[in-house]
């Protein structure tokens, strides 16, 4: 008897909140202000964001990050990842690594993603894996010149200072919070660990993952008021060709891949390069299609294809949905979404803590690509934005976005999001208001 009114009270339930799902879902339609300007301007605002993501950012930042990923979770040992990321491995090393990793790739939030889920996947600590998350977009030392260039050497500095420190002190902190677990996990991997090494030396597999890296730094390297920083820029394509030749050259030499098929990708790969040289996109994705069909057809090899798919269908929706919410809400750079853009210039002009409260939670949600934090944070300024909140935008924006969020929450659950993401803002605006009060 009591299991069957458990059973009718459950599925009463059931349909009270699917009706209420329902209500809810209708009045949001019924409700909603289709044909005002603001409203209609904001969905065009999403439509061109997400437009612009998918042309500039998925094939060129994503699509190698996610092959890194795969690689990572197929090529790397696990005994080497917790040898110098593991929670038990000594945390000036393991911190270290972590953060000068995530400082030379000069990745944006969502790029580093994939990276990220791959070695915490591997193994590593929680306290490592969140200091590369962290460093990755928001260190990155061609980021940290131009700011010091456009907004003065203060702020340069300043940023840089905050930066690394926010990468050990939030790294810690998420391992001191989690280390009762942490520990469950290190038993957990230990016996799933067969203690097996790869048959390729290191030597081998560090060369494979720098030519990868080197092949997603080139692919996305922008223009810049810099002369060496252009002079790479005009040659980037071919750099990325000899670093792709290379990169092929290193599969038949140590992953014994058929010659005859890679030459046949690199053919096609060129003739496409010359037949459409306004579209280097097109090669590019041509290439690493290539890479996962001949991998895909290896049994030895046949994982890292499988571990690149799981990686990008797990996060490549989260991304384009979460940047198309933050594009109906804040619009694009220099565009307005459906918050005015008067409203946050008007919040964030004074270096008052509700100011850089504001800040911090607007650079948390807002997405930024690499290297475009800094001529919006010299608008914001220029409009009146304070030099505290102009600091905590920088130290939270660059590090965090609503999709980067989105993607956390799947790897490491909604707790561990939560806290993470409430320390960079928490730290952002502690340290963007000492900055603009006592500096």
């Amino acid at each position: 008897m009591n299991t069957r009114l458990r059973e009718l009270y459950s599925s009463n339930a059931r349909e009270t909140n699917l009706l209420l799902l329902m209500l809810a879902v209708f009045l949001l339609i019924y409700f909603i202000p289709a044909g005002t300007a603001r409203f209609d301007n904001a969905v065009l605002e999403a439509v061109r964001l997400t437009h612009w993501y998918a042309r500039e950012h998925v094939i060129l930042c994503l699509l190698p990050a996610f092959l890194i990923a795969g690689a990572m979770s197929t090529y790397i040992s696990q005994g080497a990842v917790m040898r110098y990321l593991g929670p038990d491995a000594p945390k000036v090393v393991a911190f270290s690594v972590a953060s000068v990793s995530g400082t030379l790739l000069a990745v944006c939030s969502c790029t580093v993603l994939p990276l990220f889920g791959g070695i915490y996947k591997r193994g590593a600590g929680l306290g490592a894996a969140i200091a590369f998350l962290y460093s990755g977009p928001a260190i990155n030392i061609m980021a940290i010149v131009i700011t010091a260039k456009v907004l003065g050497a203060e702020m340069g500095f300043a940023r840089a200072l905050g930066a690394i420190l926010f990468a050990v002190v939030i790294g810690a902190i998420m391992h001191l919070i989690y280390r009762k677990e942490e520990a469950q996990r290190v038993v957990k991997n230990t016996r799933g660990f067969s203690g097996e090494e790869l048959d390729k030396p290191m030597s081998a597999i560090v060369l494979f993952f720098a030519l990868m890296v080197g092949i997603l730094v080139f692919a996305n390297w922008a223009a810049a008021d810099s002369a060496i920083w252009m002079q790479i820029y005009q040659w980037k394509w071919q750099i990325t060709a000899l670093l792709s030749a290379a990169l092929a050259g290193l599969l038949v030499w140590r992953w014994q891949w058929p010659k005859l098929q890679l030459l046949i990708l690199a053919a096609v790969v060129l003739l496409t390069a010359m037949i459409a040289p306004s579209a280097p996109e097109l090669p590019f994705v041509i290439g690493i299609a290539g890479l996962m069909l001949i991998s895909a057809s290896r049994e030895q090899d046949r994982e890292w294809s499988l571990q690149s798919w799981d990686f990008a269908k797990q996060i490549l929706p989260l991304l384009l949905g979460g940047v198309f919410i933050a594009g109906f809400a804040l619009g694009r750079p220099g565009h307005e979404g459906i918050i005015p853009s008067e409203w946050v210039a008007m919040a964030v002009g004074d270096n008052s803590l509700n100011s850089t409260i504001l800040a911090s939670v607007l650079g948390a949600l807002m997405y930024f690509s690499t290297l475009t934090e800094v001529p919006i944070v010299e608008a914001l300024m220029g409009a009146g934005m304070g030099k505290g909140p102009a600091l905590a935008l920088l130290l939270a924006g660059p590090a965090l976005s609503l999709p980067n969020m989105l993607v956390i929450r799947t790897i490491l659950g909604t707790q561990k999001t939560v806290v993470y993401c409430s320390l960079v803002v928490v730290m952002s605006t502690v340290t963007g208001f000492i900055y603009g009060n006592w500096w």
